[in-house]
């Protein structure tokens, strides 16, 4: 039986020390808002935003939403930016993702200040992250650490094996790893032998974007398995790219969806935005 590895548990820790650290701030006199801006009435994107300001409501720190059409132009949208840029309060800008398909997300995403950067998406975020600077770091990998870390899971020395090559998470993912001395593999829709080179992994990621793909032929016995996806099944029931009930019983330890790796990202978006107020 695989240890079930409780993303919800260890994200409701995390909001509650940054909880804390707020109040401690607040009477240093410091204190700062998240601006989240949508373009578009996209549902998912809807609940996310949703689950952001909640979290921002949780732990003390002011959220200011920016609800905007859909045929916002990208002109707009960049000026906003520039205007909350400039504005002292907002210490943190986020653009919900994905944009409609007349703006173009990397403009959008180097519009935005390095200092309020809190996804880590910026190209200057992402270059301190690679040679160890401080910055914000991308807030799912970022997640995945503490989850491995707070579950008493050694990452030092093992070998991590990462499914994905995407700048939100497969990338970002292996260069913290590799801050924590794992030696990592990067798979990706190219590789060949997949489920060999997966079976070598004493940690597998997999962050692929295809529903129930990973069975049990990919996992070595006794592997720590995180799973990034989130789906809906044929029967609309929530489901990641692991065939969960088919390597759970493989596993030393897995994350469930829902309920694992999901809370964390929110949760290491809170940390962002409290490290932005700090040294704000």
């Amino acid at each position: 039986m695989a240890k079930i590895i409780d993303g919800k548990m260890i994200s409701q820790q995390i909001k509650d020390e940054l909880k804390e650290k707020v109040e401690r701030l607040k009477k240093q006199g410091k204190a700062g808002a998240l601006a989240v801006i949508q373009v578009g009435e996209d549902p998912a994107s809807s609940v996310y935003v949703r689950n952001k300001k909640n979290a921002c409501a949780y732990i003390g720190i002011e959220s200011l939403a920016y609800e905007l059409p859909g045929e916002t132009t990208e002109e707009d949208l960049l000026r906003l930016i520039e205007e909350l840029n400039g504005k002292e309060q907002v210490r943190g800008i986020l653009v919900q993702l994905p944009l409609p398909g007349h703006i173009c997300e990397d403009k959008v995403i180097q519009a935005i200040s390095p200092e309020k950067d809190v996804d880590g998406f910026h190209p200057q975020s992402v270059g301190a992250m690679t040679i160890g600077e401080p910055g914000f770091l991308s807030c799912t990998p970022a997640g995945i650490i503490q989850l491995l870390k707070r579950s008493d899971v050694e990452i030092a020395g093992k070998h991590c094996v990462i499914i994905g090559r995407s700048n939100i998470v497969g990338k970002p993912m292996a260069l913290l790893m590799l801050r924590e001395n794992a030696t990592v593999t990067i798979t990706h829709s190219k590789t060949r032998n997949l489920p060999e080179l997966c079976r070598q992994a004493d940690i597998l990621i997999v962050a692929m974007g295809k529903p129930q793909f990973v069975g049990a032929e990919y996992i070595k016995e006794g592997a720590v398995v995180i799973d990034v996806g989130i789906h809906r099944d044929e029967n609309n029931k929530l489901c990641g790219d692991v065939k969960y009930a088919e390597v759970e019983p493989i596993a030393s330890a897995i994350t469930p969806v829902p309920g694992g790796v999901g809370p964390m990202t929110i949760a290491m978006l809170m940390n962002n935005c409290v490290q932005s107020i700090e040294e704000g």
